[in-house]
């Protein structure tokens, strides 16, 4: 028998939120409205005695001319993932989405599978014998992950095709870079930097770059090396508007949930970024900058300052968010695993995203048009 599940008002969910140390911040109430395109909804699941015990936001992405939906639960939901019994927090959601709609269901649990220290992931990627993170033997292995995995497969649920080559595809990346932050001093912190890192932030300092946090105003300076970024590194970005919705909707429900920081030099911003707080955890969630005057290394001096500012108001991690999987020399991706891999922490990998087709016909004609496209 499942658990009740029914829709939520927001500001339940936000309790909901509030509640725990932290959910990811595609999880939170007002990341519906960041997302204009879909169509946002807050379930929650209710025990015998009524307590809310699991929550979830669920996006709808209507197809064209048939009027159905692809519902997508972003790093969610919230849910006692580690439960014997799964399928009683997923029969009652199923079902639900099935009555709005839906005719494939994509989610992604939030449960940390292995884990690998920077020492680890920096041999490996001296090693030319090795070429996938993946074959690298964990610093940590979390053996509840598998059972989930095979409670998942046996409910029909099946595995997305999720980029592990580059960790960049569609969706939500798989394995991701943090930073602990808990129990350790800022000093500790540095000294876990290699020496290139600890080089750079003195560089920076002697050179007199200043990081400063932004508002709503400075969105346009950090476009525009947004820009210039997404050209150098040929991905498309996203429009200004993007950006100045996701500030609106998100300081709204929390005036400290996004950040903004600026890394001037002479009278010059070389480097922007944006930071996402939910509870413990902190997300460096967008980066751009100039490729003029890189000597000065804003860059560095920029994650520096985004971790002190997380270390201070208590975050027990740092998340530099999505790494490649790959650990061939030939992708253009290494450098950025090698640079995070700097900061001394740890690669770290989830579950993965998850499908579930409600209506088998047409979830097939989904993943061939996401296979062309």
């Amino acid at each position: 028998m499942g658990y009740r599940l029914k829709t939520i008002k927001r500001d339940e969910h936000l309790a909901f939120v509030r509640a725990r140390p932290s959910i990811s911040h595609m999880q939170v109430p007002a990341w519906g409205d960041v997302k204009p395109d879909w169509r946002a909804e807050s379930l929650g699941w209710f025990d015998e005695r009524s307590r809310i015990i699991g929550a979830g936001l669920v996006l709808y992405r209507p197809v064209p001319k048939i009027k159905r939906y692809l519902a997508y639960l972003p790093e969610g939901p919230a849910i006692d993932w580690f439960a014997p019994d799964l399928a009683r927090w997923f029969h009652p959601l199923l079902a639900h989405l099935k009555s709005r709609g839906a005719f494939s269901v994509k989610m992604g649990p939030p449960v940390v599978a292995r884990r690998w220290k920077a020492d680890a992931v920096k041999a490996a990627i001296a090693d030319p014998e090795i070429r996938r993170l993946r074959d690298v033997t964990p610093s940590m292995e979390e053996r509840r992950a598998y059972a989930i995995t095979d409670r998942l497969h046996r409910m029909g649920w099946r595995q997305s095709d999720d980029g592990a080559d580059d960790g960049f595809s569609a969706g939500q990346p798989r394995h991701v870079f943090q930073v602990p932050l808990a129990g350790r001093t800022l000093d500790e912190i540095q000294s876990g930097f290699n020496q290139q890192w600890r080089r750079n932030i003195k560089k920076a300092e002697k050179a007199g770059v200043k990081v400063e946090r932004g508002g709503y105003e400075d969105l346009p300076v950090f476009y525009e090396l947004y820009r210039e970024t997404a050209e150098r590194d040929q991905f498309l970005p996203r429009p200004l508007t993007y950006f100045q919705g996701m500030w609106t909707a998100l300081i709204k429900e929390d005036p400290d949930r996004m950040r903004l920081y600026l890394a001037h030099h002479e009278g010059e911003v070389l480097s922007a970024a944006t930071m996402l707080t939910v509870g413990d955890h902190s997300w460096y969630s967008y980066g751009a900058s100039t490729g003029r005057r890189r000597e000065v290394q804003p860059n560095n001096a920029i994650q520096w300052r985004m971790m002190c500012d997380a270390h201070e108001r208590g975050a027990r991690v740092y998340d530099l968010r999505g790494i490649t999987d790959t650990l061939d020399e030939s992708n253009h991706l290494l450098g950025l695993l090698r640079f995070k891999a700097g900061t001394g922490g740890e690669a770290v990998e989830y579950l993965g995203e998850w499908d579930y087709p409600l209506n088998k016909l047409l979830h097939k004609a989904l993943d061939l048009y996401m296979a062309r496209r």
